[in-house]
């Protein structure tokens, strides 16, 4: 077969060579996601390991929830490959250019309107992106997130929310894209320089902007009320030195009962960010017509009589107390004192520079555009699409990898920081509900976990935080 291959014209191989990767990514994928599954169905009881820590009907819960998003995934996964090669044995690619192009010229754009028709295509090339993935989005989140009392949306939430992602998806895609193609096209000889400088300018615009303007869009952000709490986190803070400005709650629950935090900003201007999911004190759905305080004792000896009451039940568990939430914001915070943050940074530019380098070496290459269809013109995003997304697949797969695997020691180093600020009981804990609060399984096969994992599983990183006697 390689042989044959290679008897062929350098452009179909180039083609080939694309679509057998692509493939072969694939089909990794899915044998360490069957590895996965296996571990699903086989692993029915609790494991002696994890007797103290999860009750068997939550690791029920937790592996029928994980069984059901992997075999999701596997389908997803499945019709998504279908549909890329499909796009490239039919030239979908170019097809879809030429069709931009028609519809530019009814508004009186000729083919010398090269970044016109690129917007368009662009804006058609999203808007099939969204269409074909609505109906996989909505299985998701309507019966898969739902059938685990997860999903808190309407219908009619859901679309609205996905018709405004889409609208300011393209207020901000557009305009930077054309800026990034006409800087491409002046710049010269060193273009890719400016071209680097300028994404490096958009991602910091919007790291520090996200939470400000375009978050408030989708969800409501409340400042973090005066109380025990608010001044346990500043007072942390300061303790650290790190400059904290604002602290925020975010309204989480009205689309998903999963939690979550972080932290956003440069310099001396950094917000806190807390989901009201993760407040054991402020989550809506611990809430359930009862006074707050009696929740606990209430989950205890309610009996579960069907399944919306299960699901009450285990939304009065929601959230973690005070002295948890401290803990886990010592693991947040342990990120920005030990420098996790710059890194990761320095190391997303240094591969968008190599990037745009290699992409100035590539882009005059008339082969890489004939492989894809493009026999009478090489326009620059098509030359774009074609350079990262496909002649750099396997170099992106590998940066991936490695991503992943300095992912997961910098969480190990955020949790030893937590534990040196004398939080590592606190973080134990948390680390158990917020687990259990989002039925993560915590059995994994060894290949996919370290394939897939940017975050260790629960039990490495409880045996890293140390023998701590819970209660």
């Amino acid at each position: 077969m390689i042989k044959t291959l290679l008897l062929l014209p350098v452009e179909t191989q180039i083609f080939y060579s694309v679509l057998v990767f692509s493939w072969t990514v694939y089909l990794w994928e899915a044998y360490l996601s069957c590895r996965q599954r296996k571990i699903y169905r086989t692993t029915i009881h609790v494991p002696e390991e994890l007797g103290k820590i999860m009750d068997p009907e939550t690791f029920e819960k937790s592996r029928l929830y994980q069984l059901d998003k992997s075999n999701f995934s596997f389908w997803s996964g499945l019709y998504s490959e279908i549909e890329g090669t499909l796009i490239l044995l039919l030239g979908g690619i170019p097809f879809l250019w030429h069709y931009a192009g028609s519809v530019t010229a009814r508004f009186g754009f000729g083919p010398d309107y090269e970044i016109t028709q690129s917007l368009v295509f662009l804006m058609l090339a999203t808007l099939f992106g969204a269409v074909t993935g609505l109906p996989w989005s909505l299985y998701n989140t309507f019966v898969i997130e739902e059938k685990h009392g997860f999903n808190q949306q309407t219908l009619s939430f859901f679309l609205k929310d996905a018709v405004k992602k889409f609208a300011v998806t393209q207020c901000i895609l557009l305009p930077v894209s054309s800026l990034l193609l006409h800087i491409i096209k002046i710049g010269g000889d060193y273009f890719f320089i400016y071209a680097w400088l300028f994404t490096l300018l958009v991602s910091l615009v919007l790291v520090t902007i996200y939470a400000d303007y375009i978050a408030p869009l989708f969800d409501k952000f409340t400042p973090l009320p005066e109380g025990e709490l608010k001044t346990a986190i500043e007072d942390m803070a300061k303790s650290i030195s790190f400059p904290l400005t604002k602290l925020y709650v975010v309204e989480g629950s009205k689309r998903s009962s999963h939690s979550n935090a972080y932290f956003y900003g440069f310099f001396k201007n950094k917000r806190i960010v807390l989901f009201d999911t993760l407040l054991e004190d402020y989550s809506p759905l611990n809430s359930a017509g009862e006074p707050q305080s009696d929740t606990q004792s209430e989950t205890e000896s309610d009996p579960e009589e069907s399944s919306s009451e299960t699901k009450r039940k285990s939304k009065k568990k929601q959230g973690c107390n005070n002295a948890e939430i401290l803990a886990v914001l010592g693991h947040e915070l342990g990120h920005w004192k030990l420098g996790h943050t710059v890194k990761n940074i320095v190391i997303s530019q240094m591969n968008s520079f190599l990037c745009f380098s290699l992409f100035a070496v590539l882009i005059g290459r008339t082969e890489l555009f004939v492989a894809f269809g493009f026999t009478q013109s090489q326009p620059t995003l098509i030359g774009l699409m074609i350079i990262f997304q496909f002649i750099f697949s396997p170099y992106n797969e590998l940066l991936s990898f490695c991503l992943t695997v300095l992912s997961r020691r910098f969480e190990f180093q955020a949790d030893a920081f937590a534990r040196g600020m004398g939080k590592a009981s606190e973080l134990y804990s948390a680390l158990i509900k917020l687990n259990m609060d989002n039925l993560g399984f915590p059995v994994a096969d060894w290949l996919f976990s370290m394939w897939h994992y940017s975050h260790p599983p629960l039990l490495e990183r409880l045996r890293a935080l140390g023998n701590v006697k819970q209660d």
